[in-house]
């Protein structure tokens, strides 16, 4: 297996998907190490630091990429295995940001409140004990957090030549804040434009599902990614497999239609699975689903819906892809 390691500089950093050219050709089968930068672009590394002074809304979310995939033509599906996911910073910032969070007024939820203040927090990493550690700014209190890596953003270039915000989540993958983005998972794309060009960013050392305030433990992550493609077969969204589950992501608001999208998502992939009628498939899901909120402070909602693996007959999504590339990570570390 090709390794390549790519380490960007600043100026190297995109901020959308679309709309950039490739950094670098790859293979399908090879394995990236890569190096990206938290979602504040390092501008908050003291609690002295805060959003409103310090951070550019131009320059936020960078990304590491795009990446062109030799032979990826629309209608494809691109194949990340996260194979490892590591902190590249002893610490990692988290912050209450002014008109942003899913517990405050917004530009499209307009109330009288005045915005929550513009409040830093720093968590220490301890790379020993895995943990990252929690200090109060408004009290006297503090824990220790376990490590989850986990990449806020994983995508591909949107059709018809648009460029999007990388803060946005939508069919192209993007900006879901998904934790289940993690080392071991598979995420499928449907590829949209010759090459793929997919990026990656975001690194989050821990976040709680939904992402309550905007902003989880942002921080500059090593990641090593397997780059695999499967001929056809595109998804309408993105598709993320584990040991443990198959999931679909829905990104969208109202978060109601969100939910609806992954489950349909989910819906067409028992159908593929199992060859059952969609009613069949439906009342399925119905009975077995978990459906997790990602996030709900993006410009749509991300929502991703698990089916347990274990509560299914034995079958394998794309052929067995991810067993595959299980085993090839194994091979890696």
């Amino acid at each position: 297996m090709e390794i390549i390691e790519y380490h960007p500089r600043r100026d190297q950093l995109v901020y959308t998907f679309g709309g950039s050219a490739p950094v670098l050709t790859v293979q399908p089968g090879t394995a990236l190490r890569l190096w990206t930068e938290d979602a504040f672009n390092n501008a908050l590394t003291s609690v002295d630091d805060v959003s409103g002074e310090k951070v550019d809304l131009n320059f936020v979310n960078p990304q590491t990429g795009p990446f062109y995939v030799e032979g990826a033509e629309p209608g494809d599906t691109l194949a990340l295995h996260v194979v490892d996911l590591t902190p590249a910073r002893s610490y990692g910032a988290s912050a209450t940001i002014p008109f942003f969070g899913g517990l405050t007024t917004t530009d499209r939820t307009a109330t009288l409140h005045e915005p929550l203040p513009d409040i830093t927090w720093i968590y220490h990493v301890d790379t020993e004990r895995r943990t990252v550690g929690f200090q109060s700014r408004l009290g006297d209190f503090e824990v220790a957090l376990p490590l989850e890596p986990m990449l806020g953003t994983v995508g591909v270039a949107p059709p018809g030549g648009e460029v999007r915000s990388a803060l946005v989540p939508e069919r192209f993958g993007g900006n879901m804040d998904a934790p289940d983005v993690k080392s071991g998972t598979t995420v499928y794309l449907g590829v949209n434009v010759e090459g793929a060009l997919f990026s990656v960013g975001d690194g989050h050392y821990r976040q709680g599902e939904g992402e309550a305030c905007g902003t989880a433990v942002e921080g500059a992550m090593y990641s090593t990614i397997i780059v695999e493609l499967i001929k056809g077969g595109a998804p309408a969204w993105p598709r993320l497999e584990t040991d443990y589950h198959w999931m679909a992501v829905g990104s969208s608001r109202p978060m109601e239609d969100s939910w609806r999208i992954g489950q349909l998502e989910m819906i067409r992939w028992f159908s593929d699975l199992f060859g059952l009628h969609q009613l069949d498939a439906y009342q399925l899901l119905t009975q077995t689903a978990l459906a997790p909120i990602a996030n709900a402070v993006d410009a749509n909602y991300s929502v991703v819906v698990k089916a347990p693996k274990a509560l299914f007959p034995a079958t394998d999504a794309y052929g067995g892809l991810h067993a595959h590339l299980r085993r090839q990570a194994a091979e890696l570390r």
